[in-house]
């Protein structure tokens, strides 16, 4: 039997090594996502959630044996999630990596066109080593690729010595500018000298010495739930398929733009090697009123259809801010008339999303809000 505890404090199982894999803003911290889907749901339940981000909640539930659906529309968190739920092996991984590295001197001349940024971020053996995962790996078909890639976006920059790169965050990158002329002032002006094949290597082994998690069957869809929600909703009407819990954190009223700060991620799966701002409605910083309101519920209303009318909890993570939080609220209440609501507000033990990006508010804290129907 699998004991939360177990997956929250240890590194003893395959399910613990692999519970928290991917750095990525506003999850869920994962005790949390294991306590939710054990108390609203049972073994053998559907579960779904909208906005996914690395897929804690789908792990949870596809480790407590509850079949479970994301949609996820940034790809470094749909990456993070599907590979915790459906690692490839390991040795066709170590085989993928060793024939991507020998790749790496047909980029030689093509690191000298990058920007200013990259060589002073990463030594040219990382750097022509990118360039050729870059090229090669096809991760949005591949198994055995988008495992190795989702490894390599994982460790592609951090501290010293446990990324690829200079001095940076890992869960966020900083711009260029800002990265350049920090690196210059605190003196770290070259990047660590690191073989690639041998760093990763030993990240991988290390990932899979206990094994991989056992989930019963799971997956995160790569899209926009807006798109995605809409097909859901007819196949679970021929197939009369129920969900008994939705538990998912929407992206919060101009808080940030998450995919800003993926940006170097971002480029590693194809992006412009100069991080641009992203026009897709869905993707920026949601600082139109309308458009959030708008897809809130949409998202919520085309749930309402799949939800079992006979049990069903909604549980959603929110905004303490009065807009956020009210907009929520009122949506859910007009999708979800006959459930019973119950808020309960989450005071912050580990930096959150409003923590993170300049929350004002004297309630430091978030808010959960559960609809019941039992």
């Amino acid at each position: 039997m699998i004991k939360i505890d177990d997956i929250v404090k240890g590194q003893q199982t395959a399910e613990s090594r692999w519970a928290k894999f991917g750095p990525y803003y506003a999850m869920f911290p994962i005790d949390f996502a294991f306590k939710v889907v054990k108390q609203y749901s049972r073994k053998g339940d559907y579960i779904i959630d909208p906005f996914a981000g690395r897929g804690s909640s789908i792990f949870a539930g596809g480790v407590l044996e509850r079949y479970s659906l994301g949609i996820e529309i940034n790809p470094v968190g749909w990456l993070y999630g599907s590979t915790k739920l459906n690692p490839a092996e390991q040795q066709l991984v170590l085989d993928r990596l060793e024939s991507v590295y020998k790749l790496r001197n047909r980029y030689t001349k093509s690191i000298e066109k990058l920007p200013e940024f990259y060589r002073l971020c990463y030594c040219d053996e990382v750097l022509k080593f990118l360039l050729a995962a870059r090229k090669n790996l096809k991760w949005q078909t591949n198994s055995v690729d988008a495992t190795l890639m989702s490894i390599i976006i994982v460790y592609l920059h951090g501290k010293l010595g446990e990324g690829l790169s200079n001095q940076m965050r890992m869960t966020k990158a900083m711009g260029m500018n800002y990265s350049i002329e920090w690196w210059r002032e605190k003196g770290y002006l070259s990047p660590p000298e690191i073989n690639p094949l041998e760093f990763l290597s030993k990240k991988i082994k290390w990932r899979y010495k206990k094994g991989t998690p056992k989930i019963v069957d799971s997956s995160i869809l790569f899209g926009d739930s807006t798109d995605e929600l809409e097909k859901i909703t007819q196949r679970a009407k021929d197939s009369e398929i129920k969900f008994s819990l939705l538990f998912t954190s929407p992206p919060y009223w101009s808080i940030t733009d998450y995919y800003a700060d993926q940006w170097l991620r971002l480029w590693m799966l194809g992006e412009s090697a100069i991080p641009r701002s992203n026009s897709h409605k869905h993707k920026g910083r949601f600082g139109s009123k309308v458009e959030y309101y708008n897809l809130l519920d949409n998202i919520f209303g085309y749930c309402s259809q799949i939800m079992d009318p006979e049990r069903s909890t909604i549980y959603v993570r929110t905004d303490v801010r009065e807009y956020t939080f009210n907009t929520t609220l009122e949506i859910l209440k007009k999708h979800f008339p006959l459930h019973t609501v119950t808020i309960k507000k989450q005071p912050f033990k580990k930096k959150t999303q409003t923590q993170l990006h300049g929350n004002t508010s004297k309630e430091n804290s978030e808010v959960d809000i559960i609809l019941t129907k039992r």
